[in-house]
């Protein structure tokens, strides 16, 4: 048999482009391949801004650097992978994830069972986003273990993320893909296709 492939990602990294955090882009590439990543998804708050100074894709090093965004609307909080730069803010969750679904795009729940940006259960009792971001690492053990009732109740694909804003932050909670992620487009598909899940090694 063939080697199994594991990619290690952080699928929730916030940028200096997000006005919270403090974690630069050059921190990101300098530090990322130390704490055991092979791969980055910066998803700064409404905004796609780091696709302008940074190249996305595999770097000199190996990383696998992608651009997405976390999306904020009043049912939730969502990750979204596609073709969004320019997306404007301001939409609901069901024009976005009819939106994210129309362009074929992949939309993560992120921190569920958030107190201050939980995310309206029907989204996910009706297939609206069928991703939901089981680990985060910002979260409460509390919020975190939420997410299992729906997991055990709904047909979903379960990721993790760090949530990082600071590069202390960086890599804690990551997902592991059994697909290689070279592009936006893998991440997406391999998204869709659920060949992923929390990485059971991550540490809070």
């Amino acid at each position: 048999m063939g080697n199994i492939i594991r990619m290690r990602f952080d699928l929730h990294v916030h940028s200096s482009f997000s006005p919270c955090s403090v974690l630069s882009l050059p921190e990101i590439l300098d530090h990322a391949r130390s704490k055991g990543l092979d791969g980055v998804c910066i998803t700064d708050h409404d905004s796609m801004d780091a696709g302008e100074t940074i190249r996305e894709g595999i770097q000199q090093d190996g990383l696998c650097i992608i651009i997405g965004m976390e999306y904020m609307t009043p049912q939730g909080h969502f990750l979204v992978f596609g073709p969004f730069e320019g997306l404007p803010p301001g939409m609901d969750a069901e024009s976005l994830l009819s939106f994210v679904r129309s362009a074929r795009g992949a939309a993560v729940a992120a921190h569920p069972f958030r107190s201050c940006a939980p995310t309206m259960e029907r989204f996910v009792r009706e297939g609206f986003c069928s991703i939901v971001e089981q680990v985060n690492g910002r979260n409460s053990d509390q919020e975190n273990d939420r997410v299992k009732a729906w997991t055990e109740r709904y047909d979903l694909t379960r990721v993790g993320g760090s949530d990082a804003h600071t590069l202390s932050e960086l890599g804690r909670i990551t997902t592991r893909f059994s697909t290689p992620i070279r592009t936006r487009q893998d991440l997406v598909g391999a998204l869709m296709a659920g060949r992923c899940g929390p990485d059971p090694s991550s540490r809070r």
